[in-house]
């Protein structure tokens, strides 16, 4: 969808709910609706989003940012102003209601120091959180989304691959060093951003969900779990595999390993349109615990991945909403043993009208390439 239209489509939303407009801050859903993401440290940059009237959408920005967004927004229908701080911004766009009491609904991500001044100029304005309408908006992906994200995913299968053809050679290394490597290869490859903080934890460090890495060395026998994604053309890829690059793991690994394993395929098999979304979160839950391992699953299935690596839907009990074609979601079951390993693997995938996409392609298999 060309970036105009979805700009009519945000302003057809904001009428329908009432508001007035909506401003837009650094971030993902600038780069939604406008091509260009913002730096957040320019922190009185907005874009304001009238619902109706004469005024196409604007932006409202210092003078040092003028020809970048010239420059990088992609697009048309708008134009730039210039503010020098967050309290001529405020002015600004408080001068550009017709009314004294205009409902504003505010993009989550701007700061206290953004909408402080905003609320001291608006007094008598209500102002709502934008996230209802553009979690609507953002949660079905296009055709140029899904390209994006094919290709985004295809840079994080041939780097995982690679890394995980080293064998021997990543024993010895330290968790950040490998970290390290697998940053370079993605930049070689054509990502522009990591799309979070690189996992590589390996052994004991594997069974702590969160952990990203640190300065441990990689043993043989070690199974390591390289979790890792990046942006390209501003959209993000996710996958997560786990390998064990030399020498033979503890006991309970492969009965483990299979155990996500049978648990990830069956979650890609229950992917459809029209299933609810916590339907895939409870058959990934079931298939575990029919390996005996249920109280070794620790997080939820999966989380939507698109302008951002972390988005709805979120694949979890209690989430009813109903799977929708142009759904990108991640399926990542994972079992962590405490103090000893952990297993999980990540794939993402697309609903399609039959059932999905697998946008992530590598072999699985937790011995090296």
């Amino acid at each position: 969808m060309a970036l105009d239209d979805r700009l009519t489509t945000l302003q057809h939303h904001l009428r329908k709910r009432g508001y007035d407009a909506a401003l837009l801050y650094p971030g993902p859903n600038l780069f939604y609706w406008t091509g260009f993401y913002g730096e957040p440290l320019d922190r009185h940059l907005l874009f304001v989003v009238p619902a109706e009237g004469e005024r196409e959408p604007w932006f409202v920005t210092p003078r040092k940012s003028l020809d970048q967004i010239r420059e990088n927004a992609r697009v048309q229908r708008t134009d730039v102003v210039d503010a020098n701080d967050p309290e001529a911004v405020a002015i600004r766009v408080a001068e550009s209601f017709d009314t004294d009491d205009p409902t504003i609904a505010l993009d989550d991500r701007m700061p206290f120091g953004v909408v402080q001044p905003l609320r001291q100029h608006i007094d008598d304005g209500t102002f709502e959180s934008v996230s209802p309408i553009t979690t609507e908006l953002r949660i079905r992906k296009d055709r140029g989304e899904i390209d994006a994200l094919r290709r985004s995913a295809t840079i994080a299968d041939e780097v995982s691959e690679a890394i995980r053809s080293l064998g021997e050679e990543a024993v010895g290394m330290t968790e950040a060093e490998l970290a390290a490597v697998i940053r370079a290869h993605l930049h070689r490859k054509g990502g522009t951003r990591l799309s979070f903080d690189i996992v590589v934890a390996s052994g004991p460090n594997a069974a702590r969900p969160y952990y990203r890495h640190g300065n441990r060395t990689i043993d043989a026998g070690d199974p390591v779990i390289l979790d890792f994604g990046t942006f390209f053309d501003g959209y993000a890829s996710d996958q997560t595999r786990t390998v064990v690059f030399s020498g033979d793991p503890p006991p309970s690994f492969e009965a483990a390993y299979d155990a996500v394993l049978d648990a990830f395929e069956a979650g890609v098999d229950a992917v459809e349109p029209g299933r609810l979304v916590e339907t895939i979160d409870h058959i990934v839950e079931s298939t575990i615990g029919e390996h005996g391992f249920a109280a070794q699953l620790v997080h939820a299935t999966g989380h939507g991945v698109g302008v951002e690596a972390h988005e709805p839907p979120s694949v979890e009990d209690g989430n009813r909403r109903t799977l929708e074609p142009g759904m990108v979601f991640s399926i990542e079951p994972g079992l962590y043993v405490e103090g000893e390993f952990g297993v999980r693997l990540e794939d993402l995938v697309v609903v399609t009208d039959e059932g999905c996409e697998r946008l992530n392609r590598s072999p699985k298999g937790w011995r090296p390439l």
